[in-house]
């Protein structure tokens, strides 16, 4: 079989090429389509979409200590403080039943954890009262999967790590876990 010459002469089978009956434009739109689908999956997929709402807990000491900082540092607006109350209020605070998480009785490293944890995800990642209120309780589910009494204030818990129903301290510089029991 002979290979018919392309319109210039080079001699290359134009019959053989996958796109030479489409238009030059709509050939290189159809390639970026597909690089874009393999590099970018999440554009089509929507995989990446409200990624942070796959939040992971992983390290009860170095979470801690971030969520505490994300409360000394993150300052909410009144509206961002109207959804942070409508997610905390409908909380009970874990170390004291007699409170909600968003006014617990003391600032003690449990409650700024908690409190952290919320002004990070309003602030920074715009999460609604529910999606946080799932958070913080998934949190407080991760720090102590035996649960919590709600009564860790008035029976010596300020100084208990959190998994043995306690508040973990006072001090944001020194979180007690089950590692330093005092």
């Amino acid at each position: 079989m002979e290979a018919r010459k392309d319109r210039k002469g080079t001699g290359m089978n134009t019959d053989l090429t996958r796109f030479d009956r489409i238009p030059a434009v709509l050939a290189r739109l159809a390639a970026l389509v597909v690089v874009a689908f393999f590099a970018v999956p999440s554009i089509f997929t929507g995989a990446d979409r409200n990624r942070d709402d796959r939040l992971a807990f992983r390290n009860a000491r170095s979470q801690t200590e971030q969520f505490i900082d994300y409360w000394s540092a993150i300052r909410l607006t009144p509206a961002q403080e109207r959804i942070n109350a409508e997610a905390l209020d409908a909380i009970t605070a874990p170390c004291c039943k007699d409170y909600s998480m968003k006014t617990c009785c003391c600032p003690c490293n449990l409650a700024k954890s908690a409190w952290g944890l919320s002004h990070y995800l309003i602030a920074r990642k715009g999460y609604g009262a529910p999606q946080v209120k799932t958070a913080v309780v998934g949190w407080l589910e991760f720090i102590n999967p035996k649960g919590f009494t709600g009564n860790a204030c008035f029976k010596g818990g300020c100084t208990r790590p959190f998994a043995q129903n306690g508040c973990g301290g006072m001090d944001a510089t020194h979180v007690i876990l089950g590692d330093d029991v005092q």
